[in-house]
């Protein structure tokens, strides 16, 4: 393996993602002595102790994503989420400390976001967290603001991921990149413009949607349960948010959707999304030089992709 990054590098870019979090945060007015890495995988999260911020900076990216790329993003996720927390919904809501605004330090662009006391005692309950995910898209009916179509499908991210895979015969087999490759000429037009849904599968509404695997961002709190985590906020169908939970917690988000007067999950649509899904899960193989724990993390992924249908039965 050529170009990845060694231990030393991966612990450089967390001291400089930290360096520009805490620099930042004074830089605002904030009090930080005693700043503490939460969390370190495709973002840094510092909470700047002793204020009661932390702050989110994202570090593993495609090479296209630039600061100004990313700031935009962050701005759309800062005014849904600002937008949610004044309707009184359950979100970790921006720090009201700072300006609502991302801000760019050193090669990083950050957003910062209120401290919450997370309830570790509590395992993940991904059936109950999908009932709660027809809540927020109920919520989520009403933002008044605009939103891009699937954004998060990032079409370019699969795209360009498949052609670094192609010089990382390391990272993907190349039989599998054959029908990544095959699989993505049916999938994309599907997801890379509104027309191309619609005409894929008429009739299925849109609307705003979290983006990100909600019931996988809802954290438990000593004031309960928040969602979380709305980078990838965007306008789409609900299949989006329900992508790789399986049948039980499909089910358990269409009971609740059918009591909240939404549409329950379209399963054609959803094996389709699933399978867009897959794509992108290969895809990230190609971030694996930034993030070498991908080359394990994502094994059984592949594998699974391996005995799904081609394309979720879009086309044989």
């Amino acid at each position: 393996m050529t170009g990845d990054m060694t231990p030393d590098q991966l612990a450089d870019r967390t001291a400089r993602a930290l360096d520009a979090a805490v620099t930042a945060g004074r830089k605002l007015g904030l009090t930080v002595t005693e700043p503490i890495v939460l969390h370190d995988m495709f973002s840094v999260v510092v909470h700047l102790a002793p204020a009661p911020v932390v702050v989110r900076v994202p570090t593993v990216l495609p090479a296209y994503v630039d600061v100004d790329f990313l700031a935009a993003r962050q701005r759309v996720e800062l005014n849904v989420v600002a937008w949610l927390a004044g309707q009184g919904h359950p979100v970790i809501a921006p720090s009201p400390l700072v300006p609502r605004e991302p801000v760019v330090r050193n090669g990083f662009s950050m957003t910062f976001w209120q401290l919450v006391e997370l309830d570790k005692g509590i395992e993940p309950d991904y059936v109950h967290n999908s009932r709660l995910v027809a809540d927020l898209h109920v919520a989520l009916r009403d933002y008044p603001g605009e939103l891009t179509f699937l954004s998060t499908a990032e079409p370019k991210f699969v795209t360009d991921g498949l052609a670094v895979l192609e010089r990382r015969p390391d990272l993907l087999d190349p039989a599998d990149l054959d029908r990544a490759r095959r699989e993505w000429a049916v999938l994309e037009p599907v997801v890379g413009s509104r027309a191309g849904f619609e005409a894929a599968f008429p009739g299925i509404d849109l609307q705003p949607i979290h983006g990100d695997a909600p019931a996988a961002n809802i954290v438990n709190t000593s004031g309960g349960e928040l969602y979380s985590d709305f980078e990838l906020v965007t306008l789409g169908p609900v299949e989006w948010d329900l992508a790789a939970f399986g049948p039980e917690c499909e089910a358990a988000y269409d009971s609740a959707a059918r009591q909240r007067g939404l549409r329950p999950l379209d399963q054609r649509v959803m094996r389709v999304i699933n399978a867009i899904g897959m794509s992108r899960a290969v895809a990230c193989l190609a971030l694996a030089p930034q993030l070498p724990m991908l080359v394990e993390a994502m094994k059984p992924a592949v594998e699974h992709w391996r005995t799904l249908p081609f394309a979720g039965g879009l086309r044989d």
